[in-house]
């Protein structure tokens, strides 16, 4: 399968059910880190629910809908990017992201984002990307602006999270405005 390379040592590829094993260890490794906005922990708990996870995105994106990827720095899984939401009919996406404490501070999410975004305008024709973020994910929210992504709102109260309500934060980008940021 493909990988592209995000650094010297640092990889993006399409996460498989095949890959369930390196994905259970990599969720072990940063269980609390990740889990503190992503729920992938708390659905991760074991091989055969890390299949489920990955099985159920991999129909997902057969389905031309949600897709999965990987990113590993020197040869070990150490977080990924997602759009867990894909409509190609409507023309809008969502971007999102998740990183275990090994692999942050080198920029590799943002990367991993352009790839996707650049990939959902170039290639599928999408008109509107979106990032979703908890007000609390600092981390998160400086992807979105070293991204060019235009913050539209806050979703007050929305998601339940390990028993505790959070915002939302809404921030998007157009087709259009990715493209006039490319060639400034």
């Amino acid at each position: 399968m493909f990988a592209i390379d995000l650094a010297e040592d640092a990889q993006l590829f399409p996460l498989e059910v095949w890959h369930a094993e390196e994905f259970l260890a990599h969720i072990d490794r940063g269980r609390e880190f990740i889990g503190e906005f992503i729920g992938f922990p708390d659905r991760t708990t074991d091989l055969e629910s890390a299949r489920r996870l990955l099985r159920s995105n991999a129909e997902k994106s057969a389905a031309d809908g949600a897709r999965l990827y990987g990113i590993r720095l020197g040869g070990t899984l150490v977080g990924g990017v997602l759009f867990p939401n894909f409509d190609a009919d409507a023309g809008n996406c969502e971007v999102g992201c998740w990183m275990e404490p090994a692999g942050t501070g080198r920029g590799l999410v943002t990367k991993a984002c352009r790839v996707l975004i650049d990939w959902a305008f170039d290639v599928r024709g999408m008109h509107r990307v979106e990032w979703h973020v908890a007000s609390g994910n600092g981390k998160s929210i400086a992807v979105a602006e070293r991204l060019g992504l235009t913050r539209e709102g806050v979703l007050r109260q929305n998601h339940l999270h390990r028993g505790v309500r959070q915002d939302t934060e809404v921030w998007s980008v157009l087709a259009a405005e990715w493209a006039a940021a490319r060639t400034a």
